[in-house]
């Protein structure tokens, strides 16, 4: 045990005299990490300033980002337009007087027909013949009748002549001067009787022929030459009184009311390439219940292109409106009713509700809910909300 002990304190009084080396490396394992906490310090500082400028330059972008994504909208500023109002509608053609004609006589076997459908006649002109041979031979026997009553009458006044020369002396008495008298005026009386059986004849054969009641122009004709007529056989002929056509244009209550009798009119048959210009002469007084609607006519000169019967449109005038115009893409519609979106000062859509007025080909008044002052959204409404942000793009005129 004595020897052990003595060769530790030999040991360690040797390494005190050579010098611990642990001691020596602790102390550079101490700078070493001394070193290395510094270089993690300015790496972490790096790394921050680098996460910033990161995050700055996101930011930007995203700023720049959201910008961007911000939609540009095309808006206008519409004013107040001096607006031709204007009625657009449609109907039938028709002729303003149509005339049916008939047999008005006793009637008989037509023999020729004087005219044909687009004819012109005149006032009193023969449309067609109808025979006439027994009226003819009536005359003829009536008349004879005329002659025998007016040489009775001329007997009877020469009786009486004969009888006031004789009253004086005494032969003839006042008596047959009466009964003389009342013979002569009796004859007298037959002559006219048979006289106007005479016209009444003539009369009636005048009445077979059809004639035109008025100037016009021939529209129909339903009679052939053999076929019989009477008084019973309907219309034969129709004419149009002076060759004077109509629109019979179908309208509402709120269009009604919106015209007055003398306001022109535009009325473009179906198929024609040409308008002609008319004026309304009639507005109905009645309203059909079941259509809620009405008739406007509007009468229109004689012209090939217009035949009875035919489809029309027509453009009313209905007088100028002053209001805002907007394009019909600019107005909205939805069960609320029909709509614009406004921009304000900031960029902001705001739905505004409108009432739509007069629809013309260069767009719809706007009758109630705009000044015209407003910046109007023109054609991109379908994909806004209220509330959205946007920038715009004036446009004029909503071009």
């Amino acid at each position: 045990m004595n020897y052990d002990t003595k060769i530790e304190v030999r040991d360690n009084e040797v390494a005190d005299a050579v010098g611990n080396p642990l001691a020596g490396d602790l102390d550079q394992d101490r700078a070493s990490w001394r070193r290395l906490w510094i270089i993690a310090v300015i790496v972490v500082a790096v790394l921050v300033g680098i996460w910033f400028l990161l995050h700055r330059g996101s930011a930007n972008d995203a700023a720049n980002d959201a910008d961007t994504q911000i939609p540009v909208v095309t808006v206008v500023v519409p004013g107040k337009t001096t607006i031709a109002g204007e009625i657009n509608t449609t109907g039938s053609l028709a002729a303003r007087r149509a005339m049916p004609v008939g047999s008005v006589g006793e009637g008989g076997e037509v023999r020729s027909v004087e005219v044909e459908p687009g004819d012109w006649v005149a006032q009193g002109q023969v449309l067609a013949v109808v025979d006439r041979s027994v009226q003819i031979q009536q005359q003829a026997s009536q008349a004879a009748q005329v002659e025998v009553a007016a040489a009775d009458a001329r007997l009877a006044q020469a009786n009486l002549d004969r009888a006031l020369k004789l009253v004086d002396r005494g032969f003839i008495s006042k008596a047959d001067v009466d009964r003389l008298t009342a013979t002569r005026d009796a004859a007298v009386a037959r002559v006219e009787v048979a006289r106007a059986t005479l016209g009444q004849l003539r009369a009636q054969a005048a009445r077979l022929n059809i004639v035109a009641p008025a100037a016009g122009l021939v529209l129909e004709r339903n009679v052939e030459p053999g076929q019989v007529v009477s008084g019973g056989s309907g219309v034969l002929f129709r004419l149009a009184k002076g060759g004077e056509m109509e629109l019979l244009a179908r309208l509402s209550e709120d269009d009604l009311a919106a015209i007055a009798v003398g306001v022109p009119a535009k009325v473009t048959p179906v198929g024609s390439g040409g308008s002609f210009t008319g004026q309304v002469w009639q507005i109905s007084p009645v309203i059909d219940p079941t259509s809620r609607q009405g008739t406007a006519r509007i009468a229109l000169s004689y012209d090939p292109a217009l035949r009875p019967g035919g489809f029309a449109s027509a453009t009313i005038n209905s007088g100028n409106v002053v209001a805002p115009m907007l394009p019909e893409s600019a107005i909205q519609s939805d069960n609320k009713g029909s709509f614009v979106y406004v921009v304000d000062g900031k960029g902001i859509v705001h739905r505004r509700a409108v009432k739509t007025g007069l629809v013309t080909a260069e767009g719809i008044a706007v009758s109630a809910g705009l000044s015209g002052a407003e910046k109007v959204v023109l054609r991109a409404g379908g994909f806004l909300n209220d509330g959205d942000k946007i920038k715009t793009k004036l446009v004029a005129g909503g071009k």
